[in-house]
This record gives C-alpha cells, structure tokens and sequence, in this order.
C-alpha cells in the first residue's frame, strides 16, 4: 500500500511559491494574467478511486486537467465529486469539458470553500507519479494544495499539483 500523504495546514514560511500555493482565488484567472493563451487540456475523465484523497474507498468522478499558459503546463489539477450524484454540481461537471472548474467555482455563488491543504510530493507518492506519467519525464519532489468546494447537498474536492514552470510566470 502506498504511503498516505500528510496534507496539511501549515506552509513554510520561505517557500519559494508561497503566493500560488495561498491564493483564496482563482488560480485559472491568475493563470490568465500570467500569460498571452490560457489552456485547459483534460486528461482524464470518468469514474475510479481518487490520488489526492486517500480517504476515499470508493469510485468516484474524477477530472484531470493540466493548466497551460502559452502551451507550457504550470499546473496539474485532480477533480473529485463526493458522490455520482451530486444535482446541479454533477450536471455540471459531466459537461466541464475544456473549461476550467474554477471558473465555475469561483463565479457562481452559492459555492462555499473549506481550507486550503498543503503537502510536498515525493517520488514514491501516487500522485507525484501520476503527474510524471501525464507529463512523459520525471520531475523533483512538487507542491500541492487541496481544498473541498461544497454547493447544496454536493462536494468537489480539487487538488493542484504545482510544476516547476509555475515559477517562470511573471
């Protein structure tokens, strides 16, 4: 069995992406400013057990995107619905397409978020190996955040996987 990842609370004070790891907003939108293209590419959709929570014994829905500025990924992000059916967030969902979830989460109202986790993935992490596999290259240890965005009855919990061309956005 693999080893279960600390997610937590706490951020080194020093960390060197800090403000992406912090944003409260849109990370899709601070993409945006970032860059001249913005792209959503997605990876992988449909029902299996989640990476990013481990807690989860069950399939699940689970969307994987890479957030691209001018062709280059910056960002990894896993989807999770709580449940198949989860009204109006699970309509919405199946139907996403290319668009990014956070411009749905953060634009319509009604959404409410809980806090912000952080974890440093490693190597032997299941979720660092899987963003290795989608990009085709190894990569060094990398930071995530995750947090759970609750509508009516319904819960998406989005984990985002920070890439090392995060920090050449300006």
């Amino acid at each position: 069995m693999p080893p279960r990842l600390d997610w937590g609370s706490r951020l080194p004070a020093a960390q060197s992406l800090r403000g992406w790891l912090v944003e409260a907003h849109s990370l899709t939108a601070r993409c945006r400013r970032h860059c001249s293209e913005f792209r959503v590419r997605v990876v992988a959709q449909g029902w299996r057990l989640a990476l990013a929570d481990e807690t989860a014994n069950a399939r699940r829905p689970v969307r994987e995107v890479l957030l691209e500025c001018d062709g280059v990924p910056v960002i990894f992000a896993e989807s999770v619905l709580s449940t198949g059916r989860c009204g109006r967030l699970g309509r919405w969902f199946a139907r996403l397409g290319s668009r990014s979830l956070g411009s749905l989460l953060f634009t319509h109202p009604g959404f409410g978020r809980g806090d912000i986790e952080f974890v440093r993935l490693r190597q032997r992490d299941a979720l660092h190996r899987r963003v290795c596999q989608v990009l085709g290259r190894p990569l060094p240890p990398l930071w995530a955040r995750r947090s759970r965005h609750h509508l009516d009855g319904g819960s998406v919990l989005v984990s985002e996987v920070f890439l090392p061309t995060i920090l050449d956005l300006a």
